[in-house]
């Protein structure tokens, strides 16, 4: 058996069309680093341009989620000017182009701190274990929140919600999270990945190019406002109107049965 990295991994794995993505870090409860940022990058690049793969689920190893970013490592990186992901590579954290269109679930359990919230809350569906400890602590380390969660929280959770554990930095339970918005399921401790799983089959069953241009017109509509992505949605629905999928979808209902979409 090869010795493990001391800096962790990203393990994938192919299940069917949903693409599982894995933090492996257990012995440093999944402190991200440099080289695993760049793994995330090349993992969400894998899902977004493989043909066969339709729908991403983010999850790690062990008790925990993610105590965060490995900040004495991540400090020695942003010495050097590189960025964490290179930026050929999808962001896992949706914070430049190219942004993703193929959706991503997120199962997340025990410590779920900084990095962690940001990367769940650039995915699209988030399933949390009812032990979960939510904490974007930035401002108790004399930084902001870098990738995300300043304005992800706010649109999810509103401005007060949002502001009340921004500016303090303090704990909050799944019970919380679930009440503001942060996530959509609560399950027991031991359940979130099955349920992610379930969830992400879910949406692989569905046509992938249908499911990709709602998620793109939902980011126009949340970044330039519901006048361009009605544009947006109209003429998408012409281009999704004549593909091998939506005839698919038509005779289906017909026939009364499951639509069995190829993504053509």
């Amino acid at each position: 058996m090869s010795e493990r990295h001391p800096e962790g991994r990203i393990v994938v794995e192919r299940r069917g069309a949903v693409l599982l993505i894995g933090l492996d870090r257990v012995e440093k409860r999944n402190g991200v680093t440099p080289k695993m940022f760049r793994e995330l990058g090349e993992a969400y690049t894998l899902l977004e341009r493989s043909p066969e793969l339709f729908v991403g689920l983010l999850y790690a190893n062990g008790e925990h989620f993610s105590a965060g970013i490995d900040l004495p490592l991540m400090a020695e990186y942003r010495k050097e000017g590189k960025p964490y992901v290179p930026l050929h590579l999808v962001d896992p954290v949706q914070m430049r182009e190219p942004y993703r269109k193929k959706p991503v679930v997120a199962a997340m359990q025990g410590l779920c701190f900084t990095i962690a919230i940001e990367l769940m809350l650039a995915a699209d569906v988030v399933i949390a274990a009812d032990d979960c400890r939510f904490a974007q602590m930035e401002v108790r380390r004399g930084i902001m929140p870098g990738a995300g969660g300043s304005f992800r929280i706010v649109e999810r959770a509103g401005w007060g919600n949002a502001m009340k554990w921004l500016l303090t930095g303090d704990e909050f339970g799944s019970a919380e999270a679930l009440r503001i918005g942060l996530v959509q399921e609560v399950v027991p401790a031991g359940m979130q990945f099955e349920r992610a799983l379930s969830v992400a089959q879910r949406v692989a069953e569905q046509a992938p190019l249908a499911v990709q241009a709602t998620i793109e017109n939902a980011r126009i509509a949340q970044g330039q406002g519901w006048m361009h992505a009605a544009t947006h949605a109209t003429a998408k629905n012409t281009w999704l109107y004549a593909t091998e999928d939506a005839a698919e979808g038509r005779q289906s209902f017909i026939d009364k049965r499951p639509a069995r979409f190829t993504g053509r």
